[in-house]
């Protein structure tokens, strides 16, 4: 450091000491900067894997076996795992070996500048004494000088006045004091020059020997120190390091795998597999039916020219030629100015002739398809197909009558039907006229009508026939039912069910939630009305299966009758019974028709049947009631769901209730139904007598023998069991989750944090999580299995033989996470075998592979249990 023997002023000590704290200020900062540094490290690393692992869910995907781009893809996400965990094991290296050794130099550096402070008062203070010493010697001999030339002048002086006999007592005494003076004088100048030699040799030792030491040990530390901090600096850089052998590996096989790509393989062992010859053509053929009703007037296939609808076929025609027109231009816009119609050339002589637009009158342009071409290029195309066949039958239609006049296509209907009043009913004496047709063509009528003529009450459609004339042998309407002609003859709608109330229909299904209403419709026309809230304002739903599901607001009138797009009804029961039988869709622009009613399942329970009693618990959503059924009498268990919740947790809340529904095993709790007719929201189970397992253990446990305790971690393990043959992960096992039956037997309980699935990966936060309970893979990447689970009953096991002793009891989530991830795991709780202990810590391998099934967890308990 070069100042051993220029930096022994106090200037330089005062700067040493100055640039000593910097020093130590610069370390707390990259203390600081690394602890960030590493935290963000493995926040990356846990959502680089959450990304792989998220990539790698199509791994499973049986259609895109043999897909090279499917493989090149799992390659990269295997790989992004791999980068994930060395970022990880370079931020643990670096808090255990660069942080470590920068809080112990920082340690030692603080020491040392300490020491050395103190080296350097010490040496200070000596130079301060050796000042001080010279200078009192020196107030000494200068009065011990004053002193003898006191002495010395009486004594000549008393000399002076006896010259003769030169004796005398007072001159004795005057003397004996001169001389004592004059040895007191010559004492302290002996030791005034004694000192300085000893002064001046301490001074030089100081300077140029004790002094410079401290200063050359200062720079020897200061060295090493220096050293040291770069061996930090290099231990950083390394693990920073992107382009290490081990990054590049990755990296390589990554390249390489993309570059090795084939395109021309990614379907070849897709095409040899489904080799398959060409589908059958699809036929389109007319519903002779539909017209077995019209006299003859309308035919299959053929388009009908009459005074109805002669000016619309024409107003059809000018509209068909004005989009081939319009269909050419944009082709020629793709294909350049040499290519009209089909992709024909201007110069080809067997061009089309006599066309409209360029188009032929009497067959539809051929598609090519021998070459490829831009796929708007073909919707042109294929779009032209359709207009020109529509245009031809047009023209054909329209030539066929040449000049003569449209024949009538509307027979007289005043004699038939005397006014609008008759359909619903309102003027039943009138009976003049012929008759009408068919009953299938009144219905018809009806039908028309009812949906431009706003109805009276709906039932009346159902309780008045017809009045027909002069056709006494024609059936009326049923009394009773009324079917829609496009519906099977089972689909009949009812008096009774119009006039029940709208909680009381089948098909309402209350407030369930869209998810689950979603899983209920199945085939196009299977409909249900379900109830929800839109901004603090109750709204009643029509979901429907049409091609996708679809979701209709039932709309209010200011009278306070309900319609969709049509008319009116009073009730909601009525809108729906007529929405369904008249085959009219819901919306003109969804195209859904009602077909089948979804009625609510066995499960599905009413409000009001449920009594609640006495409150008994509370949890995350809302209280836990003791409940009674009034149907049957039994004693229940009740979750309910404040209504204030958000939406999106009252899905969660019922998540329980789907999973547990098709659930049935002893160990398991048993749901008998979710009552969602209105709020709140409530999850029925059975009432389970002994409670909450961690009360019980508390309370009661000191009385169980290590065999009763054994057999509730058998119990625990079979409904454990159970639920992982069903791909269910439980993600919050833990004694407060599971109630205690009658025997003493468990049942596993609260599913509200499970999941249906092999794995399940965390992206929100891990607010809610038990950090306790939870496997460091599921803390650390956010990554559930059911090894998760066994990892969550060893400390359910741990807490059953403590007898509901808290888990790692004195340590923080925090702490314990640590502690956990450094190897510790929880010693065996008191009387607790060896066996049952070995198994606790197989449950608490780190390695979730390393950790057993719970069909082998449950034949080790079980095979205990039997010794």
């Amino acid at each position: 450091m070069g100042y051993a023997s220029n930096g022994a002023g106090r200037a330089a000590h005062e700067a040493l000491l100055a640039r000593q704290d910097a020093e130590l200020r610069l370390m707390e900062t990259m203390k600081r900067s690394l602890q960030a540094k590493m935290k963000s490290d493995r926040e990356y690393a846990l959502a680089l894997s959450a990304a792989a692992v998220q990539g790698q869910k199509m791994d499973k995907c049986e259609e895109l076996n043999g897909s090279v781009i499917a493989s090149a893809w799992r390659t990269m996400t295997e790989e992004w795992e791999n980068t994930s965990r060395l970022i990880k094991a370079n931020a643990e290296a670096l808090e255990s070996r660069a942080l470590d050794r920068l809080i112990t130099l920082m340690t030692e550096r603080r020491k040392a500048r300490k020491v050395y402070q103190e080296d350097h008062t010490k040496i200070s203070s000596q130079f301060t004494q050796l000042s001080e010493e010279v200078q009192r010697k020196q107030s000494e001999y200068q009065k011990c000088l004053e002193s003898y030339k006191q002495m010395r002048a009486k004594f000549e002086e008393n000399y002076l006045k006896c010259p003769t006999s030169r004796g005398g007592r007072k001159l004795d005494e005057t003397r004996d004091k001169y001389g004592k003076a004059c040895r007191r004088l010559h004492r302290a100048h002996n030791e005034y020059v004694l000192l300085l030699a000893e002064a001046t040799e301490c001074e030089r030792a100081l300077r140029t020997a004790s002094l410079p030491a401290l200063l050359d040990q200062q720079r020897r530390q200061g060295e090493a120190t220096a050293s040291s901090w770069k061996g930090i600096l290099v231990e950083v850089v390394q693990r920073s390091d992107f382009s290490t052998d081990k990054f590049r590996e990755i990296q390589s096989k990554v390249e390489s795998t993309v570059q090795n790509l084939r395109p021309q393989d990614e379907y070849k062992e897709f095409m040899e597999k489904y080799k398959s010859p060409p589908s059958t053509p699809i036929t389109f053929n007319f519903d002779e039916s539909l017209v077995e009703d019209t006299s003859g007037k309308l035919q299959p296939n053929q388009l009908t020219v009459d005074n109805l609808t002669v000016e619309w076929l024409k107003e059809k025609l000018t509209e068909l030629e004005s989009s081939l027109q319009e269909n050419r231009e944009k082709q020629t816009a793709l294909q350049g100015p040499e290519i009209i119609g089909n992709g024909v050339c201007k110069n080809n002589n067997t061009g089309m002739t006599n066309g409209v637009n360029g188009i032929d009158r009497h067959s539809p342009p051929p598609i090519p398809v021998t070459t490829p071409e831009p796929m708007k290029l073909l919707e042109l195309r294929v779009s032209e197909r359709k207009c020109a066949k529509q245009a031809e039958m047009i023209r054909a239609a329209l030539a066929e009558l040449g000049c003569e006049e449209a024949p009538s296509g509307c027979p007289d209907l005043s004699a038939e039907v005397v006014g609008v009043d008759s359909l619903d009913g309102s003027s039943p004496d009138h009976q003049d006229g012929a008759s009408l047709g068919s009953k299938a063509s009144m219905d018809t009528l009806r039908l028309h009508l009812h949906s431009i003529i706003p109805p009276k009450p709906f039932f009346r459609l159902f309780t008045r026939p017809f009045r027909r004339k002069s056709v006494p042998s024609s059936p009326a309407l049923p009394p009773k039912t009324y079917r829609s002609s496009s519906e099977g003859p089972s689909d009949s709608v009812s008096v009774s069910e119009t006039e029940r109330s709208l909680v009381d229909q089948e098909w309402f299904h209350g407030v369930l939630p869209r998810e689950e209403v979603v899983r209920l419709l199945r085939a196009d026309g299977d409909y249900l009305v379900r109830e929800t809230t839109r901004n603090h304002a109750r709204q009643l739903v029509l979901s429907v299966c049409w091609g996708q599901h679809k979701h209709f607001i039932v709309q209010t009138t200011p009278e306070g009758h309900y319609r969709f797009e049509g008319a009116a009804f009073p009730s909601v029961a009525e809108l729906i019974a007529w929405q369904r039988a008249s085959g009219v869709p819901v919306t003109a622009r969804s195209g859904a028709l009602l077909r089948r009613a979804v009625p609510r399942e066995t499960w599905e329970l009413n409000n009001d049947h449920v009594q609640l009693l006495d409150k008994i618990g509370r949890g995350n959503f809302g209280d836990v009631y003791k409940a009674r059924l009034k149907t049957t009498g039994q004693e229940v268990a009740v979750k309910t769901c404040r209504v204030a919740l958000p939406e999106e947790q009252k899905r969660t809340f019922l998540q329980e209730g789907r999973i547990l529904k098709q659930y049935q095993h002893p160990n398991i709790v048993r749901l008998i139904g979710i009552a969602v007719q209105k709020q709140p929201i409530m999850i029925v189970m059975e009432l389970v007598s002994g409670g909450s397992l961690l009360t019980f253990l508390r309370t009661r446990a000191s009385n169980l023998s290590s065999r009763s305790l054994l057999a509730m971690c058998r119990d625990a393990a079979g409904g454990m069991r159970y639920l992982e043959s069903k791909n269910c992960i439980h993600r919050d096992l833990a004694a407060r989750n599971c109630l205690v039956g009658d025997d003493n037997i468990v049942k596993i309980s609260d599913f509200g944090m499970s999941r249906e699935e092999e794995e399940y990966i965390v992206s929100g936060g891990m607010k809610q999580i038990p950090i306790k309970w939870t496997a460091p893979e599921a803390l650390n990447f956010g990554k559930y299995t059911s090894l998760c689970d066994v990892w969550s009953y060893g400390v359910l096991m741990w807490e059953i033989f403590s007898k509901g002793d808290t888990p790692y009891a004195g340590m923080s989530n925090s702490r314990a996470r640590e502690k956990i991830d450094n190897g510790f795991r929880m010693p065996a709780p008191e009387g607790c075998s060896e066996d049952v202990y070995a198994l606790m810590l197989r449950c608490w391998e780190y390695e979730p592979d390393k950790r057993p099934h719970f069909h082998q967890i449950y034949t080790i308990i079980d095979t205990i249990y039997n010794r």
